[in-house]
């Protein structure tokens, strides 16, 4: 593999565990960057969030990211808002192939609604949020090399072998060496 697989996209559509499955398919490593901020703050991302607010938050992720990319090539999971930020597309366009995962609000929605995990749905309308979220977000996702729809009805390894799938249709040289 010639660098990073980077996965981005909404939460609750899977990076994570989506990124392991690749990762032991492809026989690389695998870093979550949110698992990582939590574990350099000691604290939750929900912690994170109340006590410092997202600007530092977001801060720390773009340390974690660099630091991430500067290592062994694997593949990343990183946060919903990560690839928002221009300072991070840059460096993940720099370092990996970034793919989006994608999903419908339906989806999306009964992946996260009862998780107390996710600061920015902490609104009297989570739902709502969430809808607002993939309306202002879905553009800025689009401008990733590949897009990858996922749903319920996909589990972990179909999905795994359709990013894999995905990249050697467009970047086969990408996956040399896997």
């Amino acid at each position: 593999m010639q660098g990073h697989i980077a996965l981005v996209g909404m939460m609750g559509v899977g990076k994570t565990a989506v990124g392991q499955e690749i990762a032991r398919q492809l026989g690389v490593p695998f870093h979550d960057s949110d698992a990582e901020i939590e574990r350099a703050a000691a604290m939750t991302i929900p912690e994170i969030f109340d006590r410092d607010g997202e600007a530092f938050f977001r801060r720390r992720e773009s340390e974690v990211l660099a630091r991430i990319l500067s290592g062994a090539r694997g593949v990343v999971s990183t946060g919903g808002g990560a690839w928002i930020q221009p300072q991070n597309r840059t460096l993940l366009r720099e370092h990996a192939i970034s793919i989006w995962l994608d999903a419908d609000l339906d989806t999306l929605w009964h992946r996260v609604k009862l998780r107390p995990t996710r600061p920015l749905l902490m609104t009297d309308d989570p739902r709502g949020t969430l809808a607002k979220l993939i309306e202002t977000r879905s553009p800025v996702y689009a401008r990733a090399d590949l897009r990858v729809r996922t749903d319920s009805k996909s589990d972990i390894e179909t999905s795994a072998r359709r990013v894999i799938a995905a990249i050697g249709r467009i970047r086969p040289e990408f996956l040399e060496g896997s």
